[in-house]
């Protein structure tokens, strides 16, 4: 009756052995191995150990690969116990065999000291790259595919083997989610959703994330969606970048600094008086869209009498932040270049806007990026600290912005550039989505020194999201990421028909 074989995570016996015991009960399972590093310890009958640098490295993708022999490898990536439902692995299989597909995934529950809590997962979709994409804890593998997809990996990663072969195996294979909670397994990460979102940035994190790189910019070039940072032009290498002249004077300041806000009594004031003692050598304004405060915001706004700030008072209910940043960047008081703010952060001293406007200039660039500082609410320094986002180069960040989950902060837009592109009218994403479509004629800028203040607390609006909000963001992100990958690939190909027909 066996048709799986099960690799699992192995410290020690005490820590596997409830796992062992469920697995061994079902008649489907055929073998078990325990996946064990050097510090390992012991053994549990009936099963096979074999030894692994960690659990995601390429070698123990290859190592899997050869000893399976099953119809399926159930592929598990946590040192607690898994604990299926009734028919959960009878469930798996019937799936698996209808489906074809090459690998499957499902809903759960996480198991913590406050007892079990429903973990549902999004759906997989073309451009679901992020490399912390959550499938839980089970991967249940075609083993035809798995051997398939891992035959393919080239390179030999100690953190990004698992993601290799997901992204290996996505190229010739579906990736299915079962929308049924299946099993369930003790939920380690017990952080808010605040404190996970910058795990990627971490600097500590660094040597991780460049694998991670290498592997996504490998698939992307293998699925035709790589854009090369240079071109061949008469014989010559050129940038593949569009060149900018900068020489639209239909404005009358050079500047505006643009402060989305809805409910931020607490924190307004700051953002302005952030803006407003800003030091250049150009004119400038400020733009503050609000929309629906009733905190006294609004009234905060109104008690500044300065020429430069411009209060756009825009109540529509369909209308979201995007939609907001387009109405300043259309607004006939909109300066050049158009920087970005939050109305709960700050400018992190007054040289950031000529810090920003000066890189557009000395790179030639549609957008330019900066460097942020986490703090708390009173501006003191938190972990992780300086947010740099390396991970964006000027020769691989368009491919690899495509992998990660943000582009950092502050953005700065050259007007014309965002005029014609606009904004997605959304409240979520929409700064992503608008980064990787310009990123993908044009050069985006770096300012790598600090120039802006991150404020984390309870009321920010990423602090702490259930789990049906942040699969709504994620479900989202990844569906810019398929029209963008979409696009990209129709680029390189360079037809003329917008649809599959081929014509």
């Amino acid at each position: 009756m066996g048709r799986i074989n099960c690799f699992i995570p192995f410290a020690n016996a005490e820590q596997a052995k409830l796992t062992v015991q469920n697995l061994k009960a079902e008649e489907l399972v055929s073998k078990i191995y325990l996946l064990a590093t050097d510090d390992s310890q012991g053994t549990i009958d009936g099963c096979e150990i074999i030894k692994v640098k960690n659990l995601a490295a390429s070698s123990t993708i290859k190592a899997i690969a050869e000893y399976a022999d099953a119809d399926y490898v159930l592929y598990y990536n946590k040192y607690n116990t898994l604990k299926f439902a009734p028919f959960a692995v009878e469930r798996f299989v019937k799936l698996a065999d209808d489906s074809q597909a090459g690998m499957l995934y499902a809903d759960h529950y996480n198991v913590t000291e406050g007892g079990a809590v429903k973990a549902p997962v999004i759906d997989y979709q073309f451009g679901s790259l992020r490399d912390d994409f959550d499938f839980g804890s089970v991967y249940f593998f075609c083993g035809c595919c798995f051997k398939k997809a891992a035959a393919a990996m080239k390179a030999d990663y100690e953190f990004a083997g698992l993601y290799d072969l997901r992204l290996k195996l996505s190229q010739f294979a579906d990736i299915c989610h079962i929308n049924e909670f299946l099993y369930s397994d003790v939920e380690l990460d017990t952080r808010k959703s605040g404190e996970k979102i910058f795990d990627y940035v971490d600097p500590r994190n660094r040597g991780r994330q460049i694998e991670m790189e290498a592997a996504c910019t490998e698939h992307l070039k293998e699925i035709g969606g790589y854009l090369a940072p240079t071109k061949v032009v008469d014989g010559n290498e050129a940038p593949n970048f569009k060149h900018i002249e900068f020489d639209h004077d239909k404005f009358e300041v050079e500047a505006t600094v643009m402060i989305p806000v809805r409910n931020r009594i607490r924190t307004i004031r700051d953002a302005i008086d952030s803006v407003l003692r800003q030091k250049t050598n150009f004119k400038f304004n400020l733009m503050v869209v609000d929309n629906f405060s009733t905190d006294g915001t609004r009234e905060a706004i109104a008690e500044y009498n300065d020429p430069r700030l411009i209060h756009i008072i825009a109540d529509y209910y369909d209308m979201g932040i995007g939609g907001y940043w387009n109405l300043a960047a259309h607004h006939e008081k909109a300066g050049k270049f158009v920087v970005q703010l939050d109305s709960d952060d700050m400018y992190k001293d007054e040289n950031t806007l000529q810090t920003m406007v000066d890189a557009f200039y000395e790179q030639n660039v549609a957008m330019v990026v900066g460097t942020y500082l986490m703090t708390d609410i009173n501006c003191n320094p938190i972990p992780p600290g300086v947010i740099d986002h390396k991970e964006w180069t000027p020769e691989n960040g368009r491919n690899n912005a495509l992998r990660i989950n943000g582009l950092g902060a502050p953005r700065a837009f050259y007007t014309p550039v965002l005029r014609d592109v606009k904004i997605p009218n959304t409240s979520y994403g929409e700064d992503y989505a608008l980064g990787l479509n310009i990123s993908r004629t044009y050069q985006i800028g770096r300012v790598y020194t600090p120039v802006y203040m991150c404020r984390r607390w309870d009321d920010n609006s990423d602090a702490s999201l259930d789990v049906e909000k942040m699969n709504r963001n994620n479900l989202y992100k990844d569906r810019i990421r398929t029209w963008e990958l979409q696009a990209r690939i129709a680029l390189n190909k360079k037809g003329n028909c917008c649809c599959k027909c081929d014509e």
